[in-house]
């Protein structure tokens, strides 16, 4: 009993941290989104620097742990005398290191595509970037759903990690609830429950979505666009 009245003692301080985690993981997608893309049509379509670029620049966010460069990029604003505000460098972080993720989800999904069609736009007077821009994306980004719903989940886990820097999220708020009330099992059992829903409700979302735009004939695509994670 006592262990219940502690968490819906602290109950409204971790829900505030929600609104933290939840701010975090949007940011981080919609940056992952936002380069991500230009990424995989460089990587996809772009010269031999270009691909060369890409390609480092996902091999060193895929390689190094998110925490490592949590601390990096600490150290880096110090180093360079700006501000540091947690709450910025958490989602600069897994912003950066999702864009690397991304940008395979979506060339995966453009390599999925048929290539005539690139060929195709050509022979009807389009330029590279227009034919890409009005017919590839538009599939590329509709058959990226399942695996960017994956990137979000990943996403969601991977933040708890951001309380190292004083980020005041899901994690810090209950590490402190914890450290206070001594009562870390039942705190932490439920952080994680709230974790759970959060990536449920929104899996949900993302679902209805795929669901919504779902072209009959994709599905493989689909998949390969998944796989493009890996």
């Amino acid at each position: 009993m006592h262990s219940l009245l502690v968490v819906y003692d602290a109950l409204p301080s971790i829900l505030a941290g929600s609104l933290v985690t939840v701010g975090n993981v949007a940011f981080s997608l919609g940056m992952g989104l936002v380069l991500g893309v230009p990424l995989a049509v460089m990587q996809v379509y772009g010269g031999t620097w270009a691909r060369r670029f890409v390609d480092l620049y996902v091999w060193f966010f895929r390689g190094v742990p998110i925490l490592v460069l949590l601390f990096l990029c600490y150290g880096l604003f110090i180093s360079l005398g700006l501000p540091v505000n947690p709450f910025f460098i958490s989602c600069l972080v897994l912003g950066c290191t999702s864009t690397a993720y991304q940008s395979q989800i979506f060339r995966g999904a453009i390599e999925s595509l048929p290539r005539g069609q690139l060929n195709a736009a050509r022979a009807l007077g389009m330029r590279d970037g227009q034919g890409i821009r009005t017919i590839i994306l538009p599939q590329a980004l509709r058959l990226s759903l399942p695996g960017w719903a994956n990137e979000f989940s990943i996403l969601l886990k991977d933040s708890a990690i951001c309380f190292v820097l004083g980020t005041q999220d899901i994690m810090a708020r209950t590490s402190f609830a914890a450290a206070r009330t001594h009562e870390h099992l039942a705190l932490y059992a439920a952080a994680g429950a709230l974790y759970f829903f959060l990536t449920l409700v929104v899996l949900k979302l993302l679902r209805r979505l795929e669901q919504k735009v779902h072209v009959p004939g994709y599905s493989s695509g689909s998949d390969m666009a998944s796989m493009g994670m890996g």
